[in-house]
């Protein structure tokens, strides 16, 4: 039998989970993870902290799945996306603690690009709307408030690159400085029609080529793993969380997509091997690639879902747990006619507001807690369908059905909503865990465990554990 470990660098939490050829849990470890806000609109993360916990997980999961380390048959990474790591080839420290997607420090540059009469040859080029939330404003400002580091990046003594970069570094003892072609794809330095690097992009950016990773393939033999104990496995898979999620979900046929309930809520759609163009300030991304061959997707991202359930617990102090909230939330008939915006860090697609902020409304002497759980959760929703809405707006074809995993899905009541607005069936898989099962499926796929895409879409597309309809008994969710 073989072994698959999957590592999953989150936004609040690393995980690893080993599985079996069936794709089956064997073992898991997780841990959460700190973020700091040292002023509104700032979110970072301490990149030693990630790579130390990323470690002691897997190696704990291993244990849990009560295997030796040396019967891991591949390893594969998959990662928050656009948080940024500065650091110093020589020694391996960071320069800087990681800025976060979330972080809006970098507005002010993106407006000034968007002066300047950019955004549009800049989407052109990346298949990304001029946002904070992208890589490239994050590595211009740590290249330009980080002492000398303009001058030594130019000179190769310093290494950049999101979260699948830094794992892969430091996997290989500073042997591999990788990133592959779903994560390159969120840096907005990447050109999705050459699958390269793009010069002008580069110099718009004023960002050195000597600091980037190589791009790579998101399956093959990737490079050796050198700092796992044991561990002789290749690391065979890179890709970035919302990428493997679609992989996990067996979105293998255009059309097809999934929306991931996280931290943020991610909407992939499988757009096939042609770069998709968005006329309602949707994304295009790679969805994966092995061989050479690229496959797309079209996006939407919402900043704040589970946050927003987090924020609740341990801002309000309205819940004890994040899983607390549906029990309030349906203590009550509907909202009561409050409102809640959760632009708490900006807002995503398609609206793509930096500036905006947290909004709640319509509070009366009447208003409870389950209130304000029920206009969270609708609020959630509500993001979704503007997302979707956007992509049946680009695609001229209406959703039949959403494939839904991550945390946030276990809520019964919010996938109810969810499906109220959307008028289509929410099918939610029995391993709501999709982006670790779509790393250890890539990584397998790497590794030659399975000779190509196609012949695992059986496995992944198994095992649905839940089906939400329109309409629903006692639904009442105010638009």
């Amino acid at each position: 039998m073989a072994f698959l470990l999957a590592l999953d660098q989150g936004t609040t939490s690393s995980r690893a989970i080993v599985y079996d050829d069936t794709l089956t849990v064997r073992g898991l470890a997780a841990k959460p993870l700190t973020q700091f806000f040292p002023a509104p609109g700032l979110v970072e993360q301490d990149a030693l902290t990630i790579w130390h916990d990323q470690r002691e997980v897997a190696l704990a999961a291993i244990a849990d799945a009560g295997i030796p380390a040396s019967k891991v048959t591949a390893v594969g990474i998959t990662n928050q996306r656009e948080t940024l790591v500065l650091w110093d080839r020589r020694t391996g420290l960071p320069l800087h603690k990681a800025l976060v997607w979330q972080d809006r420090r970098t507005a002010e540059a993106c407006q000034r690009l968007r002066e300047e009469g950019l955004e549009t040859e800049i989407q052109a080029r990346s298949g990304l709307v001029l946002d904070p939330y992208f890589s490239a404003s994050k590595l211009a400002w740590l290249l330009d408030h980080c002492p000398g580091a303009r001058k030594r990046a130019a000179r190769g003594e310093l290494a950049a690159g999101t979260i699948d970069t830094w794992l892969a570094w430091q996997l290989s003892a500073g042997q591999c400085h990788i990133t592959d072609a779903s994560n390159a794809s969120r840096t907005q330095l990447y050109n999705l029609h050459t699958g390269t690097w793009d010069p002008e992009l580069l110099r718009w950016w004023n960002i050195p080529a000597e600091v980037l990773p190589e791009i790579t393939d998101s399956m093959g033999a990737l490079t050796g793993i050198r700092t796992l104990p044991g561990v002789t496995a290749p690391l065979s898979s890179l890709a970035g969380d919302q990428q493997a999620a679609l992989f996990g979900q067996g979105c293998f046929t255009p059309g097809e997509a999934k929306c991931t309930y996280g931290t943020g809520c991610f909407i992939l759609q499988h757009a096939g091997n042609e770069v998709p163009r968005s006329t309602n300030r949707l994304l295009a991304t790679v969805a994966w690639s092995r061989k050479g061959a690229r496959e797309f997707a079209l996006e939407g991202s919402v900043f704040m879902g589970g946050a927003l359930v987090q924020w609740l617990r341990d801002g309000l102090g309205i819940i004890d747990s994040a899983a607390a909230i549906e029990a309030l939330a349906a203590s009550v008939a509907d909202s009561g006619g409050v409102v809640l915006v959760p632009a708490f860090t900006g807002l995503g697609a398609p609206w793509w507001d930096a500036e905006a902020r947290g909004l709640i409304i319509g509070l009366t002497r009447g208003t409870e807690r389950g209130h304000l759980a029920r206009a969270a959760l609708e609020g959630i929703a509500l993001q979704v369908h503007d997302v979707l809405t956007a992509m049946t707006r680009d695609t001229g074809v209406a959703l039949e059905a959403l494939k839904v995993d991550g945390g946030a899905s276990a809520n019964a009541l919010l996938m109810q909503i969810q499906a109220d607005l959307l008028g289509c069936a929410l099918h939610q898989p029995a391993d709501l865990e999709t982006t670790a099962r779509g790393a250890a499926a890539m990584a397998g796929v790497g590794s030659g465990l399975w000779p190509d895409i196609t012949s695992l879409a059986s496995l992944l597309r198994g095992g649905c554990a839940n089906t939400f309809r329109k309409p629903a008994r006692n639904a009442s969710t105010r638009h």
